[in-house]
C-alpha cells in the first residue's frame, strides 16, 4: 500500500480540524497551529494592523510573517511594516515580491491595476503567495466573516485546494467591536490610513474610502465587479 503523500496528510488534518476547532477561540486556534505545525507556518499580514501578528507571537514569538510586497502600497503600509519590525524583533517578516519590477510590468503591459486588475492581482500576489506558501505546512489569515459578504461563511480551519496545504483563519468570528476592542487594550499597531477611513487597505491604486454603511472591502476596486485579489476566493 503506497504511504499518503504530505499533500494528503496535510488535508486529512485540515478536514479533522475543521470540525474539532469549529468554535475556537483565536488563542486556541494558533496554539493548535503551533502544536501541529511547529516551524512549518507563516501568517500573512497585509500590515493594515498587528492584530495576528500579536496574537501569533503569543504562541511562537519568532514566528514567520508574510508581506506581499507588490510595488504598489501606500507609504503607510509600508511604514506600518518597518514598525512591526521594531516592535516584534524576533518575528521574521517575509517579503514577497512579484517576477518583475513594478517598472517592468508597466513597461510591457501598461497599467493592469487600470485595464486588467485581475491579472495585475495574479502576477503581483497571486503568484508570489504561492511561491512562498509552498515552503510552509499551514498558513493563518486575518480574514474575517464581517468584512464581506463573500466571506460570510470563513470557516476557523480549512482545506486551501488551490495552494495545497492548511489554511487557518483563528479571528474569523471575530465582530469590528471585538476587533477593535483588542486594538486599544492591546495598543497594537495599526496603519494610519484605517484613523483616514480606509477599512480596507490594498494597493494604493484599488483602494479607496468605503462609503458610509458599505461593508469595509468595498472600497476595493470601487466601480469594478472585482471583490477578491484572488488570494482567498
Amino acid at each position: 500500500m503506497t504511504a499518503p503523500t504530505r499533500v494528503e496528510e496535510l488535508k486529512v488534518i485540515a478536514e479533522a480540524a475543521s470540525v474539532e476547532l469549529a468554535d475556537a477561540t483565536a488563542e486556541e486556534a494558533l496554539a493548535w497551529v503551533a502544536r501541529t505545525f511547529g516551524d512549518s507556518w507563516i501568517v500573512a499580514s497585509n500590515m493594515q494592523d498587528a492584530v495576528l501578528i500579536d496574537l501569533a507571537t503569543k504562541v511562537k514569538p519568532d514566528v514567520d510573517v508574510l508581506f506581499l510586497e507588490t510595488g504598489y502600497h501606500f507609504a503607510e503600509t509600508i511604514g506600518t511594516r518597518d514598525a512591526v519590525d521594531l516592535v516584534y524583533p524576533e518575528v521574521r517578516i517575509v517579503n514577497a515580491a512579484a517576477e518583475q519590477s513594478v517598472a517592468d510590468q508597466e513597461a510591457q503591459f501598461g497599467l493592469l491595476n487600470k485595464t486588467d486588475p485581475n491579472r495585475c492581482c495574479h502576477l503581483r500576489k497571486v503568484i508570489p503567495l504561492q511561491r512562498t506558501l509552498a515552503n510552509y505546512d499551514a498558513w493563518v489569515t486575518g480574514v474575517r466573516r464581517v468584512d464581506a459578504p463573500t466571506r460570510a461563511n470563513t470557516p476557523i480551519v480549512q482545506w486551501d485546494e488551490r495552494n495545497g496545504l492548511v489554511k487557518v483563519n483563528p479571528i474569523a468570528p471575530w465582530s469590528d467591536e471585538r476587533f477593535n476592542a483588542y486594538i486599544a487594550e492591546h495598543g497594537i499597531l495599526e496603519n494610519p490610513l484605517v484613523q483616514e477611513g480606509y477599512l480596507s487597505i490594498g494597493c494604493a491604486p484599488c483602494t479607496s474610502k468605503p462609503l458610509p454603511g458599505q461593508d469595509p472591502r468595498s472600497g476595493r476596486w470601487a466601480g469594478t465587479s472585482k471583490t477578491e485579489c484572488g488570494l482567498h476566493g
